[in-house]
């Protein structure tokens, strides 16, 4: 059952609502057909009796749509802009089995990172704006995708992720092999206007965990391979969260190229 004062719970109680309203409507639309039916054979002592209960009818099916308007007094804006809707969809994920957690402004439900966007009354799921908000629907919508492949490609991720990590140790001027935060690597790819926004930390944290599960770490025609690098960091400053297909968190911190003459050694 839903809590009270949920967004849930009142949608539920509008639902209701307007199930009993769409009742009266079915017996307006019969009415309808009878003052027809009469009308086109003429029955003209049916047709005043069927008018005057269309009349009555309409009445009821108006007075249940206005108290159906009425009765929505919840205040969606308020909600969704204080916190409380992030808390409720976590609260249903975690009731219908569907690992979720919350990352700065942003909810990570394997494979899909999810932002609310209040002022539009929408989630952003994946990039893709979505306008139903209810949450248990979201959470369905979350299991589903949990359910497909991830559409994600390692190689040209792979090659961005090189190009990324060269700039950081010019700028660095650290060794062409060196190891370099993930984060720095990140603020390298999102050096354009609003591109942190488009790309968020989050995004990123997934998108290397996608790429550690594929277990691909050749760059393609570079003659470079992906090392993973964990530290003492994987605790502190810089890094980076997401959640994995079991359900854990997965933390990521620094990565470095290594050449294939560099391995042979």
């Amino acid at each position: 059952m839903e809590d009270e004062g949920t967004l849930d719970a009142a949608l539920a109680a509008a639902e209701g609502q307007a199930d009993a309203a769409l009742r009266l409507a079915t017996g307006l639309i019969g009415q309808l057909r009878r003052v027809k039916a009469a009308a086109v054979s003429g029955q003209l002592r049916d047709l005043r009796r069927d008018l005057d209960g269309t009349q009555e009818a309409a009445a009821h099916v108006a007075a249940a749509a206005a108290e159906l308007r009425a009765g929505f007094t919840f205040d969606d804006h308020a909600y969704l802009a204080s916190g409380a809707y992030t808390k409720e969809l976590l609260a249903a994920a975690a009731d219908a089995g569907v690992e979720a957690f919350e990352e700065d402004d942003r909810v990570l439900a394997y494979p899909s990172v999810i932002r609310l966007l209040p002022a539009e009354r929408a989630l952003e799921i994946d990039r893709r704006r979505e306008r139903r908000l209810r949450p248990s629907v979201v959470v369905r919508l979350l299991a589903a995708a949990q359910g497909r492949s991830p559409r994600f490609k390692p190689e040209p991720f792979l090659k961005s992720l090189l190009a990324a990590y060269e700039l950081v140790v010019a700028h660095d001027r650290k060794q062409p092999d060196a190891v370099v935060r993930l984060v720095d690597v990140w603020e390298v790819l999102t050096l354009l206007p609003g591109q942190a926004r488009d790309y968020s930390r989050q995004e990123f944290a997934r998108d290397l965990y996608l790429l550690d599960q594929s277990a691909e770490t050749a760059v393609p025609r570079s003659g470079r391979r992906l090392r993973w690098a964990a530290s003492t960091g994987t605790r502190g400053a810089g890094v980076l969260t997401t959640i994995a297909r079991g359900g854990q968190q997965q933390r990521y911190w620094g990565i470095a190229f290594t050449t294939e003459t560099t391995e042979a050694a």
